[in-house]
């Protein structure tokens, strides 16, 4: 059976950054399972595994414009430490849900702390990236009618509602 809109694929995959390092590995964990063209993977991996079947293998090497999108130095902004509540201990690394003025949710890191301000980054930590993914489809089946309603995948490998 063949990836294609509606099938719910599982693979094992390796995601390496242009250096080589990995940063993220379905090794030792079960297969990631996702719904083929509801945008559960990021757009490039989904593009490449279309019409690709289960004991296949493929690297395949994805611009940012079809991952995380390009870095936009907009959503690095400096903030008065007073906007923070109240927080005392804010280091560099540490997350925070943000509010823009038009009402959208962001979560921003920490990228810089000074005594009266706090540098915060609202791009994806890999915006910018080219990703390289070695994938191993492991299986393709059809959805179910659930998940097809919910648009994600249920069971042992997927979401479970409880």
């Amino acid at each position: 059976m063949q990836i294609t809109k509606d099938k719910v694929v599982s693979i094992d995959y390796t995601l390496t950054d242009p250096q080589g390092r990995v940063l993220d590995s379905s090794e030792g964990r079960q297969p990631l399972s996702y719904l083929q063209g509801t945008g559960s993977i990021i757009p490039g991996l989904e593009r490449e595994l279309e019409g690709r079947s289960a004991g296949e293998r493929l690297q395949v090497t994805i611009e940012p414009a079809d991952a995380y999108g390009e870095r936009d130095e907009r959503l690095v902004q400096a903030i008065p430490r007073e906007a923070f509540g109240g927080i005392d201990n804010i280091q560099v690394g540490m997350q925070f849900q943000a509010q823009s003025p038009t009402g959208q949710r962001a979560i921003v890191r920490v990228v810089d702390v000074a005594d009266d301000e706090i540098t915060v980054d609202a791009n994806h930590p890999l915006a910018g990236v080219a990703l390289t993914f070695d994938v191993t489809v492991r299986d393709v089946r059809d959805a179910t009618a659930e998940e097809l309603a919910h648009g994600h995948v249920h069971g042992p490998d997927g979401h479970a509602h409880g």
